[in-house]
């Protein structure tokens, strides 16, 4: 392994520090779908369709403390209703997503409480709810598999709306997986 510019050596794979995140999944038919629509669309991915509440970050806490923070807050937001919208593209980064239309609301009051703290992070880009459907693609590829995301997305004929009644706090492993560490209740009533 060389070294970098300044003379330092980059952290090998096992220094990497872990990334967390906090993530509501989204049920089956809805789920299960998006899930084989990402294989077709990067074949040997690992998905789990979600909504990232707190996209990856690093921890300056060991997680069981950072876990137990968001837990108080997370027990304090009422379940709602996430609706999908349309397949899209971020222009920076070629992510094809698709777009959060109703309870998006929620989920930026959200966000907002949890990245304080241990869980502060400052993001590269500003929080926008989506559910994420291919990332890192070849550059050639990038209108191609878009298309082929809205046109499979359009043929979806089932729900496109949830009710958000969990958060889930996962960790990045090696191989880029994700493993859940701790599962979170929304309130089932609204705070009062």
């Amino acid at each position: 392994m060389g070294s970098k510019p300044d003379g330092t050596r980059p952290p090998a794979d096992g220094d990497r520090p872990s990334l967390y995140a906090l993530v509501t999944y989204l049920p089956h038919p809805l789920g299960g779908f998006l899930d084989e629509l990402r294989l077709e669309m990067i074949p040997g991915c690992n998905p789990h369709a979600h909504v990232s509440v707190l996209p990856p970050r690093p921890l300056p806490v060991a997680p069981e403390s950072a876990i137990e923070e968001a837990r108080a807050i997370v027990a304090v937001f009422a379940q709602f209703e996430i609706e999908l919208g349309q397949v899209e593209k971020f222009d920076v980064t070629d992510v094809i997503y698709i777009s959060v239309e109703a309870g998006a609301e929620q989920l930026r009051r959200m966000h907002r409480r949890l990245n304080a703290g241990a869980l502060a992070f400052q993001e590269p880009f500003a929080y926008h709810p989506h559910v994420t459907l291919a990332q890192e693609i070849e550059p050639g590829k990038v209108e191609t598999l878009s298309a082929l995301a809205a046109r499979r997305w359009r043929e979806f004929s089932g729900p496109r709306r949830f009710l958000a009644e969990t958060a889930v706090f996962v960790r990045n492993t090696r191989g880029n997986h994700w493993i859940d560490l701790a599962k979170t209740p929304l309130s089932a009533a609204p705070a009062g």
